[in-house]
């Protein structure tokens, strides 16, 4: 399947194997992202990690779960959408 954010580094494959945090990856065309700035959140069964990264495409955000049983699922966005999830994310605040 074809990854339009696969040139931003950083990214999973297939298989699950992500990047050790810290360290960038190649993309698809030898590009790599540089970490900006890394939180982990400890959470229950789970870890959260989230990261700002920049690439020659700009700035973006990489969320990252890792579950107990050690699957790791991951989402990526530009910075200029945080905005954006910070107002859903304190929509949702409000409904709990």
């Amino acid at each position: 399947m074809f990854d339009p954010m696969a040139d931003l580094g950083g990214l999973p494959q297939e298989d699950g194997d992500a990047a050790p945090v810290g360290r960038p990856r190649a993309g698809g065309n030898g590009q790599y992202a540089d970490e900006i700035h890394s939180i982990t959140i400890h959470a229950r069964q789970r870890t959260f990690y989230i990261d700002l990264k920049q690439s020659g495409n700009g700035k973006f955000f990489k969320i990252s779960e890792k579950s107990r049983g050690g699957r790791k699922t991951t989402i990526m966005f530009d910075s200029e959408d945080l905005d954006q999830f910070i107002q859903a994310l304190q929509e949702m605040k409000s409904k709990i």
